[in-house]
């Protein structure tokens, strides 16, 4: 908690809650989601039922499991992970937010960080932009950018006016710097990071087609090249939350999703009202 200044920042104000904790998948937990074992015993379609519907729940885990713990829910859906995530919004960040004294930046110009998992995250976002169940899923989180929701003190209202997004109108906004956007550029343009990791390296037979199953095993491919950054691994996966596993994709379709999803952090979004603190940067 803290405001924009440098020297407003402590560590002794860092505070953990463990309704900020990630989804807990039951049975599953601690196993890897392409586990060939675990395909075989629960079918394919059922395993993606769980991961991505808001009311999917896995087995639960019982006391014989290598992570249980006492106390700790044994298995939760989409939903239970968002009813805990909310109510540490209302009763804890929230009220640290808009009310709590003694600290060196008033209310009126208080930034709170939260950070957390990605699902975790979504929830809470959907909970902001009131997004319906069946679309939570839908949520883009990518790995290690800010993302931005402005309040009005007096009212604790949202105040940025919502934008299109894939999931539906959003009151978020991404805090990229100008190496995120460099990025992206690279990796889209022709033969770039993006089109070979995802392509390159799995259309062996030359089709210039790829599944949705076949995309999400690409990933791995671009978690190891080196010019890949967290804002192009986010637009990749949400190519890939798009497609089911069975589901073929064209190269060409491919680039235009990309080029789609890249057109969403661009400068063009920003509010009238918005001002650009550093344009070399890319904060506003």
């Amino acid at each position: 908690m803290a405001g924009h200044e440098q020297h407003t920042w402590s560590s002794s104000r860092i505070r953990k809650d463990w309704r900020l904790n990630e989804r807990h998948y039951g049975a599953l937990q601690g196993q890897h989601k392409n586990d060939p074992l675990l395909k075989e015993k629960y079918g394919e379609a059922e395993l993606m039922h769980w991961r991505r519907s808001m009311y999917g729940r896995p087995p639960a885990m019982d006391v014989t499991h290598e992570h249980y713990q006492e106390g700790a829910p044994r298995t939760e859906n989409l939903q239970d992970c968002q009813k805990r995530v909310v109510q540490c919004w209302e009763d804890s960040i929230a009220p640290s937010l808009f009310d709590e004294e003694n600290l060196p930046i008033p209310p009126s110009d208080r930034t709170i960080i939260v950070v957390a998992h990605a699902n975790t995250l979504r929830t809470l976002m959907a909970h902001f932009d009131d997004v319906p169940d069946d679309q939570v899923q839908d949520i883009f989180v990518p790995n290690s950018v800010p993302i931005l929701y402005r309040f009005k003190t007096e009212t604790r209202k949202l105040i940025s006016v919502k934008l299109e997004s894939g999931y539906g109108d959003s009151h978020a906004r991404w805090m990229l710097s100008s190496e995120n956007h460099h990025a992206i550029n690279k990796a889209l343009s022709g033969g770039g990071t993006l089109t070979r990791a995802l392509f390159d390296a799995i259309d062996h037979n030359g089709d210039r087609e790829v599944t949705g199953l076949e995309l999400e095993m690409g990933l791995k491919e671009l978690r190891q090249d080196n010019y890949a950054d967290c804002v192009v691994m986010g637009v990749a996966e949400e190519i890939s939350r798009q497609l089911g596993p069975n589901e073929r994709m064209h190269y060409a379709e491919f680039e235009r999703r990309t080029r789609q999803a890249c057109d969403n952090l661009t400068f063009k979004h920003l509010n009238p009202e918005d001002k650009v603190v550093s344009e070399e940067a890319g904060w506003y």
